[in-house]
């Protein structure tokens, strides 16, 4: 069984650890976790490795967050993975700061880059693990709050957060989508 796992973020020093890069965040830390490199591919930093009898496939689109379904549906195709095999991990607003919540499928509540994954993939069924990232900014900020660091306070409790992501990213990948969101939500 091949997973694809597409870890939302924009590329760049100027972005590295910025609330909308947490997709990246948390695929370079299980990468790391997994002792897997990741490359340049096409529209994406790539890299796999083997848990649990199966094949996970990471990806970081290299195209912004506003084309990820450039890559996403580069990979899907590429790697000949279904749709329901695919988990996006991406930043939220609307969640507290740290609090996850997986769903099989739903809109994109406003964010570009999964609204350019449905037009270019065929509709809101995949997977989505969201990232929240809390919403302490003022009205007409979101932009600017999103695309700015972690504060003093977040970043102490990044890794564990992360953590968790990952431990919902591995659980999707062998247990299903259901009994993860059961597990996680």
């Amino acid at each position: 069984m091949k997973y694809l796992i597409a870890g939302l973020g924009n590329i760049g020093p100027e972005y590295e650890l910025t609330r909308h890069n947490i997709g990246f965040l948390v695929l370079d830390r299980l990468a790391d976790q997994q002792g897997a490199k990741f490359e340049h591919g096409r529209h994406a930093f790539f890299t796999e490795f083997k848990y649990k009898g199966r094949t996970i496939h990471l990806i970081k689109p290299t195209t912004y967050m506003n084309l990820s379904g450039k890559a996403v549906n580069y990979w899907l195709k590429e790697l000949k993975i279904p749709k329901e095999n695919l988990l996006v991990i991406t930043d939220d607003v609307a969640l507290p700061y740290g609090k996850i919540r997986l769903k099989g499928k739903g809109s994109a509540g406003g964010h570009n880059g999964l609204k350019n994954i449905e037009e270019l993939t065929g509709g809101q069924n995949y997977a989505r693990l969201r990232f929240g990232v809390g919403d302490d900014y003022p009205k007409g900020r979101q932009v600017d709050y999103v695309l700015a660091p972690f504060n003093k306070q977040e970043m102490d409790e990044l890794v564990l957060n992360m953590d968790r992501a990952i431990d919902a990213t591995l659980a999707f990948s062998t247990i299903g989508l259901a009994r993860t969101m059961n597990q996680f939500n």
